[in-house]
């Protein structure tokens, strides 16, 4: 019986963190993509900052998720996620000196990698989670956008940071869908035990 609670209470917390970890996730998305648009739009020095700074993001918040959940050693895939985002900010930061094509050249790269290394870990955490299949969906079309990122990249047309704001925007989507989830999820979950 013990054991059962114990089981019981180590999932609520996990599944209390995770909706904390989708909200900021979102939060932070969603500014950067509002930024994005807006004063960023034009190719300034801010651009060029938030396109650095967003895999760097990406890598810090999977490092905290995977300390949260066992650390990086028992979460391989989050651990592949935070090596490839440190890898991409530097090459961002390298990109940025050729150009926005070679910037998207690399974001895409990034994005396909990123997109398979979520993908796992949401598949991972399905039997303990659950609500995991926006993160799901979100990894493969990741991948898939980092493919049409590349081909882009290749092309003749001019390239800005707005370029790169739809797929944050989707990604701040699928980050609040799972977030929202969860909390449905645990809202249903808590209102039989209060009942009885």
């Amino acid at each position: 019986m013990s054991a059962q609670m114990n089981d019981q209470s180590c999932a609520q917390s996990s599944s209390g963190w995770l909706k904390s970890y989708y909200y900021l996730r979102f939060a932070v998305s969603a500014a950067w993509v509002a930024l994005a648009f807006t004063v960023a739009k034009t190719g300034s020095p801010l651009a060029a900052v938030m396109l650095i700074a967003y895999p760097a993001w990406d890598a810090l918040a999977n490092y905290l998720d995977a300390q949260r959940s066992g650390g990086l050693g028992r979460n391989k895939s989050q651990l592949l996620n935070v090596v490839v985002s440190v890898i991409t900010a530097i090459a961002v930061a390298v990109a940025l000196g050729r150009g926005m094509n070679a910037v998207l050249a690399v974001y895409g790269v990034w994005a396909a990698f990123s997109g398979v290394f979520q993908l796992l870990t949401a598949a991972r955490r399905w039997k303990t989670n659950g609500a995991q299949w926006a993160m799901i969906l979100s990894g493969a079309q990741s991948a898939l956008a980092g493919l049409f990122f590349v081909k882009m990249a290749g092309g003749m047309e001019a390239i800005g940071i707005a370029n790169v704001a739809p797929y944050a925007a989707f990604g701040a989507f699928y980050f609040l869908v799972s977030a929202v989830w969860l909390s449905v999820s645990d809202a249903r979950r808590k209102s039989p035990q209060v009942a009885s």
